[in-house]
């Protein structure tokens, strides 16, 4: 048996028990399925043992496994605790996706008022998902975005805070039909073909919340672009393919473009505060508090009538069992406005 054994290892196998399920858990952890097992494998040669017997339609825990999980859990345990009392003076990451939008900076601001002794950072993913494996790898502490458009495997690895419910808006060329307009009836784009990130393996969830919101209104999903980098270049691929953008009423206006919300109904993206499960960065209390009452004051997470999200988006949000400040039922109300 090795005199030492590497914490990836138990946390692999870990993270296998609890799902009983080797590519659930490869997408929780965030490393290709091939790399688990090979790691799974390891530990049984250092333990000398068969810890799983796999089959083609199921895992399960030998009696060796069983064991070993309670003992491979409080290692693991006493190393997150270790790592998080060294992590106390490191920055707070948070990814606020892009930064033209005000909101998710609102309350970062807010989160340094009330932790003045911390020192919290913005970073730029570009979409939840892709943030979700940065999290998940212990490279970022917190991001914004759609939870309920995440695949399950990386949500069980992840906890949130319904923080707003942010009106979109479409990202039109100036000479399009529609730009002259104040706002944009969704029935007017049947027919359309809009931009929704199809392809860019960092957003599917708002690709995923464009496909809702399309179904039965004769509207297409524009079919993948070039993953352009950088503001310079996204505009240069929209030029060529002329197609209009599905945005939020906050979004920047690029160059010969115009800026129009989405109307009857008002569709809304569900955003939520979203963070690592386990221990976490001592500043992340402060983050989790600002978002708190930012939205108690402004009516974030009130409905107005005539609004759109789906159904099982709203149900997540009303649900959640979080944050005590944030616990508020939707109700149609008289909600104050706000920029994205």
């Amino acid at each position: 048996m090795a005199a030492h054994l590497d914490p990836r290892l138990l946390r692999g196998f870990v993270t296998v028990a609890e799902e009983l399920h080797f590519t659930r858990a490869a997408v929780r952890l965030h490393v290709a399925q091939q790399a688990l097992s090979r790691d799974v494998r390891r530990l049984e040669r250092e333990l000398g043992t068969e810890l799983f017997v796999r089959t083609t339609r199921q895992v399960t825990l030998t009696t060796d496994g069983e064991r070993l999980l309670p003992h491979a859990r409080r290692v693991l345990h006493a190393q997150d605790e270790l790592l998080a009392a060294f992590h106390q003076a490191r920055p707070l990451l948070v990814d606020l996706n892009s930064p033209g939008l005000v909101t998710p900076r609102r309350v970062l601001h807010e989160a340094r008022e009330l932790a003045p002794r911390h020192e919290l950072m913005a970073r730029y993913e570009s979409g939840l998902t892709g943030a979700a494996g940065e999290m998940l790898a212990g490279r970022l502490d917190a991001s914004f975005g759609r939870f309920g458009g995440l695949d399950p495997a990386l949500r069980a690895g992840l906890d949130h805070q319904p923080v707003w419910f942010e009106p979109m808006a479409v990202v039109l060329p100036e000479d399009h039909r529609l730009a002259a307009w104040e706002s944009v009836p969704l029935a007017e784009l049947a027919g359309e073909s809009v931009y929704a990130g199809a392809g860019n393996p960092r957003t599917p969830e708002w690709t995923g919340l464009a496909r809702l919101l399309f179904e039965g209104r004769g509207i297409e999903i524009a079919p993948p672009a070039p993953l352009a980098v950088g503001e310079e270049e996204f505009q240069r691929i929209m030029a060529r393919t002329h197609n209009p953008i599905l945005a939020v009423v906050g979004f920047p206006a690029l160059a010969s473009t115009v800026v129009r919300p989405l109307v009857d109904p008002v569709p809304l993206s569900p955003v939520s505060l979203v963070w690592r499960r386990g221990p976490t960065h001592p500043a992340l209390d402060a983050l989790r508090r600002a978002a708190a009452l930012l939205a108690a004051e402004m009516g974030w997470l009130c409905r107005s009538a005539g609004t759109w999200t789906p159904a099982g988006d709203d149900v997540l949000m009303a649900s959640h069992d979080g944050h005590d400040s944030t616990r508020r039922p939707h109700r149609t109300c008289a909600c104050a406005t706000f920029d994205a």
